[in-house]
């Protein structure tokens, strides 16, 4: 039978809650998910009062906000902040997208930030994806098709663009791994899930 539930070590538990600033003018609820590798505790959900009329309209912008100003740990990957990059992928509000073009006007409710789901967190919402990357470059292999090789000199293994590779790529190479390739190096020697690929799906070159 399947486990559906996390362990009990991994199952997140109530956070710090930090209240608003004073004269805030638009409220919005904030909720983070926070882990510590260096301790014992459980991954905690922090909740934040964030004043939205402080910072820029994007989840970027507010992560960014509530770091200088409020918790200094609070930890997360950017760089470009224009979509192109993918670094600030993360699970927000149950849906997998970039941070910096997520606008926090079009999320209802309180603004619920986790990690890319399906694999290790390195810290708070930043993911460990070297097994990601290597089961992506044994599956691609060296005939991936041409319509991968997308314009754009910053590509992730295989020649798609890291956007599209999180994004577009994540459930399919996570959720629903497939039988992969022989590979060489580390990409070989990874525990790789090899159930067969559900019917109609297309089966990886071998």
């Amino acid at each position: 039978m399947a486990e559906l539930r996390l362990p009990p070590a991994s199952r997140p538990v109530k956070g710090i809650s930090h209240p608003a600033p004073p004269g805030a003018r638009a409220l919005r609820t904030v909720r983070i998910y926070r882990f510590n590798p260096d301790g014992q505790d459980n991954p905690r959900i922090d909740s934040f009062q964030l004043d939205t009329a402080s910072c820029g309209p994007m989840v970027l912008d507010a992560l960014i906000q509530l770091k200088a100003a409020v918790d200094a740990t609070l930890t997360f990957r950017r760089s470009c902040r224009e979509g192109i990059c993918g670094s600030c992928a993360m699970n927000i509000n149950g849906v997998n997208c970039l941070a910096c073009t997520t606008p926090m006007e079009e999320l209802r409710g309180d603004i619920r930030i986790y990690p890319l789901p399906h694999m290790p967190v390195i810290k708070d919402l930043v993911p460990d994806l070297t097994n990601f990357y290597a089961q992506y470059a044994a599956a691609a292999g060296p005939g991936a098709p041409a319509e991968q090789a997308r314009a754009g000199k910053d590509r992730s293994p295989g020649g798609l663009h890291p956007v599209c590779l999180l994004l577009d790529r994540l459930p399919e190479l996570l959720v629903e791994q497939r039988a992969l390739p022989r590979a060489r190096g580390a990409a070989g020697r990874l525990p790789l899930d090899h159930r067969q690929p559900r019917r109609g799906a297309r089966r990886a070159p071998g």
